[in-house]
């Protein structure tokens, strides 16, 4: 019941006293639910005023790019986070297109930002960009998740999620006392400003990839985004680059009722999991591989990925991986 969800994101209220309702950060991010009153509303004011104060602390005086992927409760907890980054003055970078975006979009448009005239990457200076990604992961349709990308654009340290933990835990029974703007004011906030995160990605990726190979090797190439954050991302990508990407399986839904269950009778939307895959294995096997020779799949914030093989099924991606760097330093070949 995703209405249920949204409301007791705003409705319940977290005591600091209990420890499963306390701010835990995990990797550089918290995660919990609202109906366990682990993700609500005053989590997210709290761990939004401690990341304010510890980047005015860091010296971080550039934009914070900030989005969300397809969990139901990303939306809300984004409204809420820019409600007190405005609040405390931060620029913030949102989509333009009001889209999902994935995690690795977030990082790519940190460190472009951050990147001197010379290509070298700064981390210490004026006007350094950092982000906020709201994603549980792969993880079930009920959990939210909320993650700090400091200014290396990649997953903050121990040492600063601890700070800002900490922080948020002193904040979290008194979080009305956070000073706050209305979302409908922020979004029009001169320090608001949209941010086209697709456009600027897919464009940044002719640099790292050789779409000519791709493109004249013939391949057929097939991509489940498992109703998450990269979904819109491939068709720019078929577009610009003149590839024939298919989308498997593009719809969106919250509550994810067309994933398969994991290995604990959970939904999980883990594209290295054969239990969370099989729905698309079944798909391929009945049929769909005619149309292809390969299928990747992402996770809803899009920085894991899963590899679907014929004759095979899903394969490890780590082992898929080494694969092909051998194959790059001249391994063996088919």
């Amino acid at each position: 019941d995703v209405d249920a969800l949204v409301g007791a994101y705003y409705d319940e209220v977290p005591n600091s006293n209990i420890p499963e309702q306390r701010v835990i950060f995990g990797t550089s991010g918290h995660r919990g639910s609202a109906l366990k009153t682990s993700f609500n509303e005053a989590h997210i004011v709290a761990i939004t005023q401690a990341i304010a104060e510890y980047r005015k602390k860091a010296g971080v005086t550039g934009p914070l790019y900030i989005g969300r992927d397809t969990h139901a409760l990303s939306e809300p907890a984004q409204k809420t986070a820019i409600e007190v980054l405005v609040a405390n003055g931060v620029h913030v970078r949102v989509d333009s297109r009001g889209d999902f975006v994935p995690t690795p979009v977030v990082s790519q448009a940190i460190l472009t930002h951050n990147r001197a005239a010379d290509g070298t990457q700064r981390f210490s200076g004026d006007g350094l960009a950092d982000g906020i990604v709201v994603t549980p992961s792969h993880n079930p349709p009920t959990d939210g998740g909320f993650k700090y990308d400091p200014v290396t654009g990649g997953p903050a340290p121990a040492e600063v999620t601890n700070a800002i933990a900490a922080r948020a835990n002193e904040l979290l029974d008194n979080y009305k006392s956070v000073k706050r703007v209305p979302f409908e004011e922020a979004i029009k906030s001169d320090l608001v400003e949209g941010f086209d995160y697709r456009e600027h990605y897919v464009s940044d990726l002719a640099n790292v990839i050789d779409f000519d190979v791709i493109r004249s090797s013939g391949v057929r190439l097939g991509i489940d985004p498992l109703g998450g954050a990269s979904v819109n991302y491939w068709p720019l990508m078929n577009e610009k680059y003149g590839l024939n990407i298919g989308v498997v399986r593009p719809e969106v839904d919250p509550t994810w009722r067309f994933m398969t269950i994991d290995h604990d009778g959970k939904i999980r939307m883990d594209p290295s999991s054969p239990y969370a895959m099989k729905g698309l294995v079944d798909q391929l096997n009945a049929g769909a591989w005619d149309k292809y020779d390969l299928i990747g799949g992402t996770d809803p914030d899009a920085d894991r990925h899963g590899i679907v093989c014929p004759n095979w099924g899903v394969m490890n991606p780590n082992h898929y991986i080494a694969v092909c760097v051998e194959y790059l330093f001249g391994g063996a070949r088919p």
